[in-house]
């Protein structure tokens, strides 16, 4: 996912979504709530810092 990440005007909004389930997949991901989930920490993580 690190080159997913959507921008606008404002910057770096967050990541692309719609790649997800094919990722997934292609690396065997059974358990896809629980990764959703952990992305979603990452990501928030992420944000922080980019635009602290």
């Amino acid at each position: 996912m690190g080159t997913q990440w959507r921008t606008g005007m404002g910057g770096i909004t967050g990541l692309d979504y719609n790649v997800l389930p094919w990722l997934m997949k292609l690396n065997g991901v059974e358990d896809e709530a629980t990764a959703l989930t952990d992305i979603r920490v990452m990501e928030s993580a992420a944000l922080k810092i980019i635009h602290n």
